[in-house]
């Protein structure tokens, strides 16, 4: 049965300075495949914004390498389950580019909405160590800052 881990930001800048962000990044460990479960982003500025602004997200499979970010412990569903073997960061303000990147996911949500996903059983963006990495990217830059705050599901086979 597969191991359930969550990675997560809470309360960071997004700023339109840094342009596009890879929100959040997993490499998987040699023969521990993952499968992207569910996805949670909100913003908790922008409040009364009259402008609405939609960001588009992207998960990327395939990048060889990825730089920057904030490394992150994957935190197990199941207290007793043991420590996940993928290697997990957030925020990446320089996105991944080097390697054959394939996108098996794609969408949008209104700044002020939030975003909340998740996959049917057996139907999330999978990522096995032959792929490298996949990562939730943000499309473009943000018109605005925004405090935003993230929760990445994954299954660790």
């Amino acid at each position: 049965m597969p191991r359930v881990y969550t990675i997560e930001f809470e309360g960071q800048s997004v700023t339109n300075a840094n342009g596009d962000y890879d929100l959040f990044s997993l490499q998987p460990a040699d023969d521990k495949p993952i499968e992207i479960t569910g996805l949670v982003l909100v913003t908790t500025s922008e409040i009364a914004e009259a402008q609405e602004e939609f960001l588009r997200i992207r998960v990327v499979r395939g990048h060889t390498s990825l730089t920057g970010g904030t490394s992150t412990t994957p935190v197990p569903a199941d207290p007793i389950d043991t420590a996940s073997g993928a290697t997990c960061a957030v925020l990446h303000t320089t996105i991944a580019s080097a390697g054959t990147a394939v996108f098996p996911f794609s969408d949008a949500f209104q700044v002020r909405a939030g975003y909340n996903f998740m996959w049917p059983d057996r139907h999330g963006p999978r990522c096995s160590q032959a792929q490298t990495s996949i990562v939730v990217r943000l499309m473009a830059a943000v018109t605005d800052d925004v405090t935003m705050s993230g929760t990445l599901f994954f299954q660790e086979s």
